[in-house]
């Protein structure tokens, strides 16, 4: 076991999960050395080299049986470069989702191609409101003739919707959730690409009208995938803060003002090492959630609860502080604080804004 706080990673890792998170970054460096971090290119060469998509994917499925701290290593560094891959979308919820069906039919089906990465699904879940509530869903299910269902309802900020091959939506039906496969490319269904504020997300809308979908498994649980996609953000979350401080700690060693550099005044060196404590402490609180959820842990809610409160406020601190260190040049196309700040304002309203799982926390506490 070791433990490295060089690159905001202030945790124990083991050496298998090193070398993870070594080789996903190794590949990025060579992949966005001639492009952006969108480039579709990345993602294949993630799954096909690395295997990524299939990290929490039991190996009955075509995966490797690994955990939450091994997508944490993976989300932790795609989270530095910014990179809008189906990760947290495909290979977090939606995979989550399917597992939590306990329909090894549909898993079987399903899984081996979301594992190579050669398929894609979508969680439609939430409401315009955006809560992510485990008992509120945004479509309905009515029983359609042969033994299919129809459902209807419009889900809003689905990750990966456009590049999807599989949605799943949870729907209302009977008084409970249940979870249904829906084919992207029906009549019924509307997918539309979001204009988001960060444009290193892919979001969309998507609308079904009577579409035909396929049930799978019984009552859809998707307290755990809220849970486990909060914790997989957190790692996304920490990361892009290290290496926003990283980018903000180089220019102000090279910056020069009055004849020095202006990170060798007294004041900008105090506000790095605040930052620099936030910064390891969000790495190490993300990795705690992760390890618990390996580990199966009791009050695992809570845990994703307090990683993804305290990353949102971490990586929005950091990358305001990014901006306004930077100076005038922080407020150019061609830099790219401003895409660390749209990253941070964005992520902290996905899954859920730091309010309400404050508010889960405090909860707890109070009925506890």
């Amino acid at each position: 076991m070791t433990t490295d706080t060089s690159h905001g990673r202030a945790m124990t890792e083991t050496a298998e999960q090193r070398a993870l998170a070594d080789a996903v970054r190794g590949l990025v460096a060579r992949e966005l050395a001639g492009a952006r971090a969108g480039d579709p290119s990345l993602w294949r060469r993630l799954c096909a080299e690395i295997g990524v998509a299939g990290l929490a994917v039991p190996e009955r499925f075509g995966g490797a049986g690994a955990g939450a701290v091994e997508v944490h290593a993976v989300q932790f560094e795609l989270g530095r470069v910014l990179a809008c891959t189906p990760m947290l979308g495909s290979a977090v919820l939606a995979t989550q989702a399917l597992l939590a069906s306990q329909d090894e039919a549909a898993c079987a089906r399903l899984l081996p191609a979301l594992a190579a990465g050669t398929g894609v699904a979508a969680l439609a879940w939430t409401t315009a409101a955006g809560h992510w509530d485990p008992a509120a869903v945004a479509c309905r299910a009515a029983p359609a003739p042969g033994g299919d269902w129809s459902i209807d309802g419009e889900a809003h900020y689905v990750l990966d919707a456009d590049a999807a091959t599989v949605l799943l939506v949870p729907a209302m039906m009977a008084g409970e959730v249940g979870l249904f496969e829906v084919h992207p490319g029906l009549p019924e269904v509307t997918v539309s690409r979001g204009v988001t504020m960060d444009e290193t997300r892919r979001l969309a809308g998507v609308r079904l009208e009577r579409a035909r979908g396929r049930r799978i498994g019984g009552r859809c649980e998707l307290a755990r995938v809220r849970d486990l996609g909060c914790i997989a953000l957190a790692a996304e979350q920490a990361g892009a803060a290290a290496r926003a401080l990283e980018l903000t700690v180089e220019y102000t060693r090279t910056r020069v003002q009055f004849g020095r550099p202006i990170g060798s005044f007294q004041a900008l060196a105090h506000r790095m090492a605040d930052l620099h404590v936030l910064v390891t402490s969000a790495a190490s609180l993300a990795r705690a959630a992760a390890q618990a959820a390996a580990r199966g842990e009791p009050g695992l809610g809570l845990r994703a609860a307090a990683a993804k409160a305290y990353c949102s406020e971490a990586l929005q601190q950091v990358a305001g502080e990014m901006l306004q260190l930077h100076g005038a040049i922080a407020m150019t196309w061609e830099h790219d604080a401003h895409l660390y700040f749209k990253r941070a304002h964005g992520a902290a309203m996905l899954l859920g804004p730091p309010a309400e799982h404050v508010a889960r926390i405090a909860a707890a506490v109070i009925d506890g």
